[in-house]
């Protein structure tokens, strides 16, 4: 079989997308990139009391986030980010299975469709045993960046740097 050629910019790598996390809610939540492949990106998340509900099973909205979170990362690998980026249009999401207290479950995201304007990213969350927990789908829209315009008379070093963690104190 041969193998697929892989759909991220040039250079990309596991570690360059473990690097861009730092101080954001993905590490809040202890969000986890583990794989890179030709056309997917998989995140593990623990269940725990950051991410779970008061039954003690993982929290819906948690579900969402590593959706979201694996789904607009990997839609910006494929994108010139220091000058545009993908921001998030729809998420939905169907919860189908409980994933208790400790377990780790894994999402992976691919593409569904990649366009000039927008893309369509669907994701599958799974338990440790390989049990579908949620399945997920979300629409991005390509804006221009940055997306702040700088106030009257600042340079353009005032606004943050592409990749850089603007929600930083």
């Amino acid at each position: 079989m041969i193998a697929a050629k892989p759909i991220w910019r040039e250079g990309t790598t596991l570690e360059h997308v473990r690097a861009i996390q730092p101080r954001t809610m993905p590490e809040h939540l202890e969000i986890v990139f583990t794989e890179l492949g030709p056309d997917w990106l998989s995140a593990t998340m623990p269940v725990t009391e950051r991410t779970c509900q008061p039954m003690r099973v993982l929290h819906g909205g948690a579900s969402v986030a590593l959706a979201e979170t694996i789904a607009s990362t990997a839609a910006n690998l494929l994108i010139d980010s220091t000058r545009r980026s993908l921001v998030g249009q729809e998420i939905n999401a169907n919860h189908l299975r409980a994933a208790p207290f400790g377990e780790l479950v894994t999402g992976t995201a691919r593409p569904f469709h990649v366009g000039a304007r927008s893309q369509v990213w669907g994701v599958e969350i799974v338990d440790s045993r390989g049990r579908r927990v949620c399945v997920s789908r979300m629409t991005l829209a390509l804006v221009e960046w940055p997306l702040v315009s700088p106030s009257p008379g600042a340079t353009g070093t005032d606004a943050p740097a592409r990749g850089a963690a603007p929600c930083q104190p």
